[in-house]
């Protein structure tokens, strides 16, 4: 029997499993996560994005979709200048991106986004859904 250090916690290859066949941010490691709440005026979203920096987070909306993409990169300089031999690092480093459909009649105007404590804060106003009038259409 081959015993693994503790480092490795109790189950080293359902961790690796998960950590390499879901993405990091959906799964345990609580990254990305949205809350989304409704009232009156609109909708809230709460993202979590510990560790990440205002500069590392972007908000796009086309046709109808919030998308929310954030970008971190470690290069672990500050690892490979201290002595001794890094044995794992779990620090997220890569792209995660989320998309919310929030309806093709909100414009970036609607849209208000606050980045506090490592928490991303979305208000979108709400809208009535616009009737297109019907159109008369001559004979001719």
């Amino acid at each position: 029997m081959m015993y693994m250090p503790s480092i490795f916690t109790n189950d080293f290859v359902n961790d690796w499993t998960d950590d390499f066949f879901q993405a990091p941010f959906y799964g345990e490691n609580g990254v990305m996560k949205t809350d989304i709440r409704e009232d009156e005026k609109g909708y809230d979203f709460t993202v979590e994005l510990p560790g990440f920096r205002k500069e590392d987070i972007s908000l796009n909306l086309n046709e109808g979709v919030l998308n929310i993409k954030a970008v971190k990169d470690h290069h672990e300089k500050d690892e490979k200048e201290k002595d001794g031999k890094v044995i794992r690092i779990e620090r997220y480093s890569g792209n995660m991106e989320r998309s919310f459909y929030v309806g093709d009649e909100v414009t970036e105007d609607d849209v208000k986004a606050k980045f506090e404590n490592g928490v991303l804060h979305i208000h979108i106003a709400k809208k009535e859904p616009q009737t297109p009038e019907p159109k008369k259409i001559a004979i001719g």
